[in-house]
């Protein structure tokens, strides 16, 4: 079985967010940097479903958590 290769404007479609990427470019531009020390999941901007998914999928290490490790380093720069 192969493993389903997911782009960013997939995890933000994933989270119920406008996926294109002028969307995910402002989203990004809005919601960076982290407060020092809060992991992406804590962060204010997530719903509590958003922050369990993103949760969920880094602790399971599933198929979406190198998307999660890519939008939680692009808000952490």
């Amino acid at each position: 079985m192969e493993t389903p290769i997911h782009h960013l404007s997939d995890l933000f479609a994933q989270l119920g967010l406008p996926s294109d990427p002028d969307a995910v470019d402002t989203f990004i531009r809005t919601h960076r940097p982290l407060p020092a020390g809060v992991a992406l999941a804590d962060a204010p901007c997530w719903t509590p479903s958003q922050a369990q998914f993103l949760r969920e999928q880094v602790q399971a290490d599933a198929d979406w958590s190198e998307k999660v490790d890519q939008l939680a380093a692009m808000l952490n720069s």
